[in-house]
């Protein structure tokens, strides 16, 4: 099974970004979202960001995924 996971791009440097996964820091292509900036939600899959999404889209994902249990709760 392929999930695509939200996740908020903090620092790009050129064609990589670094984006927050919640909680978790990763590094990411933004070959197929050039348009992305730095506080944008995008689509993760693969290591490929595929999608610029809304705010409210992702958070209400990232929330989803940690009711099924997803997503480590982190304090």
């Amino acid at each position: 099974m392929c999930l695509a996971v939200p996740a908020q791009i903090c620092k790009i440097d050129g064609i990589v970004a670094e984006v927050d996964m919640a909680g978790t820091t990763v590094r990411a292509s933004l070959i197929m979202v050039p348009d992305a900036k730095i506080g944008d939600y995008v689509l993760l899959h693969t290591g490929f960001a595929i999608q610029i999404i809304d705010e409210e889209d992702a958070l209400e994902t990232l929330k989803l995924f940690k009711e099924m249990e997803m997503i480590p709760e982190t304090t």
